[in-house]
């Protein structure tokens, strides 16, 4: 999948030694097992991890705004955190939400246009979801009542609206917590 763009999964490299798992207290283990990888526990995890209480607070509400059933599509969530990580430069969380997208809509077609930043390729629906996540990203107070108006004019209704915002905005923390905490690279 993905070949016209070949996103290749990046790795993250902390700038502050990640918990070790045999040495973790009580408390980050049981923090961690929020984690909704099905993976080994990422460095990101263990980093983040040295405040077990604020890596459960955010998890949990993470978990909440990207993997709760039911309100705004998946595949849609995982344009909005694409568009976001893209404005905010976050390449390791554009990599890893340009993937799922793809895989969740078993084409790499809208990552394809967007990674060749072609947008005037994509349908109506991505577009306005799209546009929306670079103009939250870029200047959250510089949303107005058409932006909704466009998101609705593409079917969307005012709790998925209210999804798709979340997601945005969560990516603006996550790509910051990345940012700051670490750096991506290829493999």
């Amino acid at each position: 999948m993905i070949s016209s763009v070949r996103l290749k999964p990046l790795n993250w490299h902390p700038y502050i030694a990640p918990v070790e798992l045999s040495e973790a207290t009580p408390e980050q283990l049981e923090a961690m097992k929020v984690t909704p990888s099905a993976k080994k526990v990422s460095e990101y995890v263990r980093t983040l991890v040295h405040d077990p209480e604020s890596y459960l607070a955010r998890t949990v509400l993470f978990n909440a705004i990207m993997y709760v059933e039911g309100g705004l599509a998946r595949p849609d969530r995982e344009l909005g955190a694409l568009g976001a990580s893209m404005v905010n430069g976050c390449k390791f969380c554009a990599v890893v939400h340009a993937r799922r997208h793809a895989e969740l809509t078993k084409s790499d077609e809208v990552v394809t246009a967007l990674y060749l930043d072609k947008p005037d390729k994509l349908g109506p629906r991505d577009a306005a979801i799209y546009s929306f996540a670079r103009r939250l990203s870029a200047a959250p107070s510089e949303a107005t009542a058409g932006d909704i108006a466009s998101l609705r004019s593409v079917g969307m209704d005012d709790a998925e609206i209210i999804d798709l915002i979340h997601a945005i905005a969560i990516f603006g923390w996550a790509n910051r917590l990345m940012h700051v905490l670490g750096h991506a690279e290829s493999g």
